[in-house]
């Protein structure tokens, strides 16, 4: 899945740990564009590829590539500001 440049959430509407993550992160002005795994197929199947075959949400890629499965929202935003995109 291409997501450069930008924060993914991947998400099911269902989970807890997501929304509130999602809260979090809007509180520090951290925008993200969400994927619901459930609606699509493609990106259930990213999912599984880096959590060792399980479909683990919040599964967050960082404009760089890189993933992490349920971080804080005080390590993505640390993160963020590393990358040098920080809060908007």
């Amino acid at each position: 899945m291409s997501t450069t440049g930008r924060l993914t959430m991947y998400t099911t509407p269902w989970c807890g740990f997501c929304k509130r993550l999602k809260a979090q992160l809007a509180r520090e002005g951290i925008e993200l564009f969400e994927i619901d795994i459930e609606q699509d197929p493609k990106a259930a199947e990213f999912v599984m590829s880096v959590n060792d075959g399980n479909m683990t949400v919040p599964t967050i890629v960082y404009p760089d590539g890189s993933a992490a499965t349920n971080p804080s929202a005080k390590a993505v935003k640390a993160k963020m500001e590393r990358l040098g995109a920080g809060s908007a």
